[in-house]
């Protein structure tokens, strides 16, 4: 049951994940700046955490000093991009375009556990080979997906002005993507230094909490600069508010302890490998709901990213395999040297 824990923790996440993608393309289609709508979500999410991460770790509070300070805000200024690129992104591609091209994560992150030797590469067996030939496919998918459009292959028929939405989607797809990729490397930088910050600083909850908070210092330093309009600061109408409500609460406090849950409890590759679970949800909502397209270089390009999403997890699993299998030999050979003689 323990094993299943960071499995459910990961599939509520990427669930909330995209009604979060959802919730963003709500409320900037009312008029609300993607900057403030980021600030309201992690404000929102740091009062929420200031007495929750205190009480719950105040028994391993670590020292809060300059330094892990700095560790802090370097997290959060990753996070702040991932955002601000991703809902720049979100506003001007379909649902489920956004959620395929989130899958690049995985790849990317195991990109940077490399080179910060987090995972260990062996090109002699066969998990590391898995996984270096599905980030390379991922990043094949993706510029199919980015670079390629093809015919429109799904869309509501009901939905007014259809051409010029078609060629609308079609201009910013190739924005979007590369948009969309600078979130996919922002993200996966921002989970390789979650799990270095882990090791120094154990506590979760205070990881997001100092997260939540320098996010939304830095955008409404932004705001203030790009925003001169002071309707898009305005939670109203309704929807605004209940969006906002939703990623402030169960976005940004809910979604990012998730994850940095089952960061601590089964590493960044482990977190990275759950993304592509929200591209058949998203897809629907995003074609049922929203009136979104689907070409056929978003279709192909979204199989392309998951078979390499796959290879990279089959690779992870039998790492694992091999992990434990040595560990139950180190057992049984343990066990028969302190046996006694008879």
């Amino acid at each position: 049951m323990e094993d299943a824990l960071p499995i459910l923790g990961m599939l509520c996440a990427q669930l909330i994940q995209v009604g979060l993608i959802v919730a963003i393309k709500e409320a900037t289609s009312t008029g609300m700046s993607k900057f403030t709508f980021i600030f309201y979500s992690n404000a929102l999410a740091a009062l929420v955490l200031l007495p929750t991460s205190f009480v719950v770790h105040r028994s391993n509070r670590p020292p809060i000093t300059f330094s892990l300070l700095c560790k802090f805000f370097l997290l959060a200024l990753f996070g702040c991009v991932a955002q601000i690129t991703g809902n720049a992104a979100i506003q001007i591609t379909p649902v489920s375009f956004t959620s395929a091209m989130l899958n690049l994560i995985p790849g990317f992150t195991f990109i940077l556990a490399v080179i910060f030797r987090m995972e260990e590469v062996d090109y002699r067996s066969s998990s590391t080979l898995a996984k270096s030939i599905g980030t390379l496919v991922s990043i094949i998918g993706a510029l199919i997906a980015t670079l390629y459009k093809g015919p429109s292959i799904l869309m509501t028929p009901s939905h007014s002005n259809m051409l010029h939405q078609l060629l609308t989607q079609q201009s910013n797809l190739v924005v979007g993507g590369l948009l969309l990729i600078i979130d996919c490397l922002a993200s996966s930088a921002f989970i390789i230094a979650q799990a270095l910050l882990l090791k120094k600083c154990g506590a979760e909850l205070i990881i997001v909490f100092f997260y939540c908070f320098f996010v939304a210092i830095m955008c409404a330093l932004f705001s203030l600069v790009v925003e001169r309009d002071l309707a898009a600061w305005s939670l109203l109408p309704t929807a605004r508010l209940l969006n906002v409500l939703y990623s402030g609460l169960i976005g940004s406090a809910t979604q990012v302890s998730l994850d940095v849950w089952c960061l601590h409890k089964r590493g960044p590759l482990f977190v990275a490998v759950f993304h592509p679970l929200g591209i058949v949800v998203s897809a629907a909502i995003g074609i049922t709901f929203l009136g979104d397209i689907m070409y056929l270089g978003s279709l192909v390009g979204s199989i392309v990213i998951v078979i390499g999403f796959y290879s990279v997890m089959w690779g992870k699993a039998q790492e694992r395999k091999v992990v434990v299998g040595n560990e139950i030999s180190s057992l049984q050979s343990t066990s028969e040297e302190e046996a006694p003689l008879l």
